[in-house]
Parts: structure tokens; sequence; C-alpha cells
């Protein structure tokens, strides 16, 4: 390997938001740190370690009851439909009673009791716009300051309370009995509320060590001296507000709690918002401010039994959350495709295809990229592998750097909005709208941005052919002499199949025998492998294809006529057609043969594109959740890892890990921000800010685009994340409360979410702050930083088109979620 080369291997692109990761083993720390504080920093270090190594096993028996529930409820469907519903029943095929219930506490289980793991491994994010800048003293002084004063009483008030929430549900056996028809017993998962607590206060420590260790040994002194009386205060605190008969002055802290607040609450909210600022740019990690801010605030606004109530019942709902679920999932889906390189596999194929095409590398990068986006909303990842796959590639056939680097990074963001992205999962509860509408919604936009960056390469590419010259003979493969016949016949071979498999699904095979359109799937499948290898069946099966079609499409237009669309069908079928007619003059086999590209093709292409076609298709026709379709995507990808000899236990149980770390970043960031956005609410300030935007006077549509402007500048210094969590549902009462296009407020909450997704994409390709860049630059350190900027730029004026069209035409995100579900 040359020395500027990247070794894939030695890369973390797990998940971009994790910036801080450590590097250390578990337990391991300084030789030169406090002699006292190494054997606690390595105690509490492994016993998180283990905790989370068991924890993120439980990943294993949540595909299981899913894919359980999926199979047999489906399988008594089918059965039922065939006339062998008895034989169903006797099988104990059929939607259960316990699967939903299960599968979401063992879900709210895996994030909450590894927050431990989380902070240990240094996956709780920081906005560390500013923090970045000092130095490493500072960074310690701070972080230990933050860490003794918000971090360690927030999360003992939590463990506490939660333990006492806990201890409520045990001792009278409450079960699940709102939205449950099982009713199982509530205490075994919110267990995990107070030992995620404990464990995450306990790795408190470790982190307060390492900071004075890093803050050098006379700073350290001054925190050391402090420490005693720092632990009599907490614990007076603590007791203070937990048993306050037992120790002085505790009734007069009671008191204080329960005194109303001098100012109005909206004023304490607006104060509250502003330290919320204040304390994530100093670069504290988000999730611990936003609980101690949400604890002390509410309480000064409100008082401290309504704060634990929100506390308890917003950690629970996240908990149990069924939408939430398909996080974790859909996650390990993504890394296990990830990590069984089918993306390779799958560029490899498409370069080979579009060889012979002007600008086939941006082709292939921009194709690959849609569809990874499909699997994994990963940006990093994404951006990451297409600059290893395609880089040198692209650098060694005289490719225009900007133009690539542009297109590599605007496609990899493309993760963000196309279904099943994470982000639209997470914006389902916080907009209250169905995430299966905001996938569904998603879908066109994604695709015209997908198809927009298509036409800007190919358009630079036609004016000028030197930006994407066609690639040299060596990394052409080789084929026939009738390439474009092959180009044809693989297309129409592709159609029919899906074709059949569409109506089949449809069950317009299914009177004749049962399973028919299984049958004539398999059918379907044999006549075109036969006349893929042999070219007498070819030149008998595409006469028979092409009927086929043409009577689907213009036989059965019945009462109504053809529609417009059969007949441009039609009309592409005939022009395969005529292109493949050349096969009846071929004479042998040197004249015609399918070139084994194809099989590299279909190895590559075919199968991750099926396993996403299968769990992407389930959600938008609504034939499963998405927590259903991720179990079966996850599942899926590790049937494809076994089927590519990728799979081992060691390197799927590292895949599980990765699955756990970036679900405790979401799904803590999620139940944080959703008791801090209680709180906040709680204050009124929500609608004292509403009322004074709409009182401005100022057009609706000015209001919203100041709001996408706002979000906008935001996606520079922050992570989608937060934004989505603490920006998003402070702007919502003002969006809710405007009149723009007519809309009802549940569209308007769909079109707003889909805005937001787009703008944050948005973001990621806009200097001087993308991480995009520096992911693309990690891997091909020849291109120049600036190159990169100048390629991200105008790919950001294309997506800004794409986002001035969704804006201006509500529909293109409206129509398809309207469609599908029959209004």
């Amino acid at each position: 390997m040359a020395a500027d080369e990247v070794n894939p291997d030695e890369l973390e692109i797990a998940d971009e938001l994790i910036a801080e990761r450590r590097a250390e083993a578990p337990g391991e720390t300084p030789p030169d740190m406090t002699p006292w504080q190494r054997p606690i920093t390595a105690a509490i270090d492994l016993l998180n370690y283990r905790a989370g190594q068991a924890i993120a096993l439980l990943m294993v028996p949540l595909i299981v009851v899913v894919v359980y529930e999926v199979l047999s409820r489906n399988l008594f469907s089918i059965l039922s439909d065939a006339g062998f519903e008895e034989f169903a029943r006797s099988m104990g095929l059929g939607p259960t009673l316990w699967v939903y219930d299960t599968s979401r506490m063992l879900a709210g289980v895996l994030f909450m009791a590894a927050a431990g793991y989380g902070l240990m491994r240094g996956v709780h994010i920081r906005a560390d716009f500013l923090y970045r800048n000092w130095s490493d003293k500072t960074q310690a002084t701070v972080d230990a300051t933050l860490y003794l004063l918000f971090f360690m009483p927030s999360m003992i008030c939590f463990t506490v309370v939660a333990s006492e929430f806990w201890w409520l549900a045990f001792s009278r056996g409450e079960t699940m009995q709102i939205d449950s028809a099982w009713g199982p017993l509530l205490w075994p998962a919110r267990l995990a509320m107070p030992v995620g607590g404990l464990l995450l206060a306990l790795q408190g420590i470790p982190e307060i060590f390492r900071a004075f260790h890093k803050m050098g040994k006379a700073r350290e002194r001054l925190f050391v001296r402090a420490l005693p009386f720092y632990l009599i205060a907490m614990t007076w605190l603590i007791l203070a507000i937990f048993a306050p008969d037992i120790v002085p002055g505790g009734e007069w802290f009671t008191e204080l709690m329960k005194a109303s607040p001098q100012m109005s609450k909206p004023t304490i909210g607006l104060i509250m918002l502003a330290a919320m600022l204040f304390v994530i740019f100093v670069g504290f990690p988000i999730s611990f401010t936003l609980i101690f801010l949400a604890f002390v605030f509410g309480i000064w606004g409100a008082n401290f039994k309504l704060t634990t109530l929100l506390m308890t019942l917003n950690t629970n709902s996240t908990m149990l959350n069924d939408q939430l679920m398909a996080v974790p999932l859909f996650v390990l889906m993504g890394i296990v495709m990830e990590a069984a390189g089918l993306m390779e596999r799958l560029f490899a194929s498409i370069q080979m295809i579009m060889a012979r095409v002007r600008g086939s590398l941006f082709i292939a990068v921009l194709i690959v990229s849609t569809i990874f986006a499909a699997a994994t909303g990963i940006v990093g990842a994404s951006v990451t592998l297409l600059g290893i796959m395609a880089g040198a590639t692209m650098s060694r056939s005289g490719y225009d750097v900007k133009l690539a680097a542009g297109c590599i990074t605007a496609g990899g963001t493309l993760g963000i909005l196309i279904p099943p992205s994470i982000m639209l999962i997470v914006m389902g509860p916080v907009l209250e709208v169905s995430t299966l509408d905001l996938f569904r919604g998603a879908f066109v936009p994604g695709a015209l941005l997908a198809s927009l960056y298509l036409l800007y390469t190919l358009g630079r590419c036609w004016i000028n052919p030197d930006l994407g010259p066609i690639l040299s003979q060596e990394d052409q493969p080789d084929t026939s002499k009738m390439y474009g016949v092959e180009v044809a016949l693989i297309c129409l071979g592709v159609l029919t199949i899906c074709r059949i498999f569409g109506l089949g699904l449809g069950g317009s095979f299914g009177g004749v025998v049962p399973f028919g359109g299984l049958f004539v799937l398999i059918i379907t499948l044999a006549i075109a492998y036969a006349a893929y290898r042999s070219l007498a069946v070819l030149r008998i099966a595409l006469p028979v294809a092409v009927l086929f079609h043409l009577y689907m499409s213009l036989g059965t237009g019945g009462a109504d006529g053809i529609s417009i669309w059969s007949m441009v069908f039609s009309a592409f079928i005939l022009l395969l057609t005529y292109l493949a007619r050349p096969i009846y003059r071929a004479q042998a086999a040197e004249d015609f043969y399918f070139s084994d590209l194809w099989d590299e093709f279909f190895a590559g292409l075919m199968p991750p594109t099926i396993l996403i076609s299968f769990a992407l298709g389930s959600i938008l026709l609504g034939l499963a959740t998405p927590a259903e379709a991720a179990a079966m995507g996850a599942f899926g990808a590790i049937l494809l890892s076994v089927g590519y000899g990728k799979f081992t236990i060691p390197s799927f149980f590292d895949s599980l890990i990765k699955a756990l770390e970036i679900t405790v970043l979401i799904m803590f960031l999620v139940a944080a921000s959703n008791f801090f956005g209680a709180e906040f609410s709680a204050l009124g300030t929500p609608k004292m800010m509403t009322e004074m935007l709409l009182g401005l006077e100022m057009s609706p549509y000015l209001i919203l685009i100041l709001v996408m402007a706002l979000i906008f500048l935001l996606g520079w210094p922050l992570e989608w994340v937060p934004i989505v969590l603490i920006v998003v549902p402070i702007l919502l009462p003002t969006v809710q409360a405007l009149d723009v296009f007519g809309l009802n407020r549940y569209d308007m909450m769909v079109w707003f979410g889909i805005l937001v997704a787009v703008n944050l994409q948005t973001a990621w390709l806009s200097p001087p702050v993308a991480l995009s860049a520096y992911f693309l630059k990690g891997v091909v350190p020849n291109w120049d930083l600036r190159d990169i900027y100048l390629g991200m730029m105008q790919f950001m004026l294309v997506q800004l088109l794409g986002l001035t069209l969704l804006f201006l035409f509500p529909q293109l995100v409206l129509w398809l979620p309207a469609a599908m579900s029959g209004n």
C-alpha cells in the first residue's frame, strides 16, 4: 500500500456524530495519573464496559422476537388466503399478543441501561464549536467544573427518582395497560432507569479524574483540596431534597423549592433557553446539560414534584416508543451491510457497466450513494467509503477534482433524507406525525435531489467532456461485440421479473393455484436464467416477454382506457426490443454473449437492493411498521453477510457494539430533550414566543423562511440530533400557527419535517464546518481541501434549488403520502 493511501480497516466511521470516541482500551489509565485515582477509574470503566457488552447482546433477541412476529403473522395470512387456515392455527401461527410489548421494552433497556457505557466510550456528543479551540488545561478545567456542578447532582437525582419510580411499579405489581393488549409487568423494563442512572453517575467519577489528569498537577491539587467540602455539600443537598427531616436546614430547603417564583414563568423559560445555549456552546455534553437545566429551572418555575413527574414519564415514554424502536435496528442493518463489503462490490459492478459512458464514475457514485442511503443514514461512512472506492480511480482517470469531491460529498449526505432515515424516525414523535408519512413524504424529494445531482454532473460533462472522460481501456471490462444488446436485454429481463413479482404480490396469480404468485415467479426466474445462459432460449423468451408487457400495459385498460403511463412504458419496451434485435443475426457465441461483468453486477447489486426494497417497500406500502421492517432488514443483512462469506462472530459482535453506541447517543438525547422540552413547554415560553412572532405582522411565508434560515445556520455548529430534538420543538408552536398554502396542521408538519431534513442536508455541504469535507480529505489526502470546498459549494447550490422547489410546491412532499393513504 502506498504511503498516501488509507487503510479502510483503520478508519472509525460508524457515525459522524461520535467525534471523541476514546482510543484507549477500557480500564486503561495514563501512567502519570494520580495513583489513588487509577484503580477507581479502571474499575468503573471495566464495570460499564462489561455492562455495555452484555446489553449489546439484547439486540439479538430483539431481532428474533420481531422477525418471529412478522413471519408468523404473514405466514398465517398467506395460508389463510390459500384455504389452509386450520393448518396455520395448528402450527401456532398468527399475530401475537406479547411481541409488541416485549420488543418495546427490550429496545428501551438497550439505550437506558447502556448510558454509562456510552459515557465511558465518549459517545455522548457535545457542540465543540468553541470547546475545541481551547487549550487542554482549559478544556479539562471546564469539564471538571461542569461535571461536579451539573452532572453529578443531576445524575444522582435522576437515579433516586428513577428508583422510586421503579419501586412504585414493583411494589404495586403495575402492568402496562394504556396501549397494550398483553398487559405485562412494568418493573423489569423500568429497572433499567435506576440501573442506567447509577452506572452513568458512577462513570462521572472517572470522567472527573481524567479531567484532573488533563489539567495538570497544580490545578488538580486545588480541585482535590475542595473535594471534601464538595462531598459534604452534595450529601446535604441530596438529603435535603429527598429526606429533609434528617438534615439541618432540610425543611427550609423544601419550603424554598415550593416557593412561587418572583418572575413570570415564560421569562424563566427564556433564561432557561439562554442558559442551555450558553452551556451547550461551552462544550459540555448536551444530554447532561438538558437534564440538569430541566431539573433546576423546573423546580424554580414550578415545583420539585412536577419536575420529577415529567422526568420519569418522559423517560419512560421514550423507552416504550414503538417508532423509536426502529433506531437500533436500522443502525445495525447499515453497519452490518457496510462491514460485509456490500457497498464496494456494488460500486465495482455499476462502475463496470457504465465504463463506456462519459462521467461513468459520477453515475456510479450517485447510484451507489442513493442505494446505500436507503440502507443507512450514516453520512460519515458513506462519504468515507465512496472516497476510498472512487477517489483514486477518479484521479487516475483525469476526473475534475472539484466536481468529483462535490459528487461524493453530496451523494453521501442523501442518507439524512432518503428513507429509512434515522433522522425521520426521530423526527416523527417530535412533530407528532407518523414516521410512515415522513418516509413517504421523503421519497420524492430524495429522488428529486439524486436526479438533480445526476443531471448537474452529466450536464457539466456534456458541456466540458474533460471533466469526466471515458475510462481508460485497462479499466473497461471485456464484453461481447454487442454490448448495447446486452444492456437492453438485461433491462428487459429485470423489468419482467419485477413486474411478475409485483403482480404476484397483488394477488393476480392467486386464483389459479395456491401460492400461484410464488410459482409463477419461480418459473419466470428459471426461464430468465436459462435465457441468460443459452442464446437459443433467449431468442424464444424475448418475444414472449415483449408480448407479456404489451398485453399488461395495453390490453388491460378496461373501461377507463389506456393511461399515458402505460403508453410510455409500452414505448420503452418496444425501444428495448428494437435495440435487442441483433441477437437474431448472431451466428456464434463470439458475436453475442453475456459478459462476466453481469455476474458481478447481479451479485453486487441485486441482494442489497432486494433487501432494501423489501424493508423500504414494506414500510411505504403499510405492510410492516418501521420497527418490523428494520428488524427484517437487520436479519436480512446478517443473512447477506453470511452469504458473502463475511460473517464472523467477532465482527458481528463488533457491529452490535457500534450499533449500541449510536443508539445510546441518539436515544439518550431523545429522552433528555423530551424532559427539557416538557419543562420548557410547561413554563409557557413557546406560547409567548409564538405570540410575539405572530404579532410582528410579517408574512407567514417570511416567518417560515426565517425559521429555515435559523435551522440552516445552526446546522453548522450543531449536529442534526440536537437541532431536531431541541431547536425544532422550540420553533414548532410558531410553525404550527402559520397558515401557508392552505395546508392543514398534519400536512404542514409532514412538509415542515421534510424541509428541515433537506435543510440540514444542505448545511452538511456548507463550508467552512461541513464534516463531509474532512471525511473525504482523510481518505483522499492528495485532494486539496480548497478544491473539496469548491466542489461541495456547487452541489450546495443544487441542493438549495431542490429546497426551493420543495418550498414552492408542497405537493412534491405531500402527494405520495396522500396517494398511498387513499386520500
